[in-house]
């Protein structure tokens, strides 16, 4: 009897999202281009040389919702913030603790506890889970920056999506952003 059930809450039955207007889609793009661009740009122009970057793969689902689902709480400040650097300093302990010795391990202990950790503190931001996993698998230049990872790239990467997020988010008399700040 609760297998069914089980597999009846499978089916989904709710209605699909609607359909956007044009100007969301312009300004998310629009938005998207510009808080991208600009990591993509300082990461080459200012932290390649030494061999750093500033631009890891979990910026690129913060840009969806900061800049395409803006009113979401997840996309809110708190959220990108908290979310990639308590979820980076999550994923360099596990790397750290368990990386030597159980890679697939350090991977599952980095993302569940930071999905823990993001709940406990109000701070749920699902890119999290993929700046805590990059702390794990992310290869010898992201192991060498240790908990300096969690702040540079995962949090000053976030910063600057976030003040462009406040700066192109607001240009539109249509938009809001952010809805709260703490």
């Amino acid at each position: 009897m609760w297998f069914k059930e089980y597999v009846s809450r499978m089916k989904g039955g709710g209605k699909s999202a609607a359909g956007v207007d044009m100007h969301v889609i312009f300004w998310s793009g629009l938005a998207s281009f510009i808080g991208i661009g600009i990591v993509a740009y300082l990461s080459n122009k200012y932290f390649s040389p030494y061999a750093l970057t500033l631009l890891i793969g979990s910026f690129g689902a913060s840009a969806v919702l900061v800049y395409g689902a803006i009113k979401t709480p997840l996309a809110q400040p708190r959220n990108l913030l908290g979310g990639h650097v308590l979820s980076g300093i999550v994923g360099v302990a596990s790397y750290k603790l368990l990386g030597h010795v159980n890679m697939p391990l350090a991977a599952a202990v980095a993302v569940s506890f930071a999905i823990m950790l993001m709940h406990i503190t109000k701070t749920l931001h699902p890119p999290g889970g993929a700046t805590a996993l990059i702390a794990v698998i992310g290869g010898k230049g992201i192991y060498k920056l240790g908990f300096l990872y969690a702040f540079m790239p995962a949090g000053l990467g976030a910063l600057i999506l976030l003040i462009v997020a406040v700066l192109v988010n607001n240009l539109s008399k249509h938009r809001k952003y952010p809805e709260y700040w703490w």
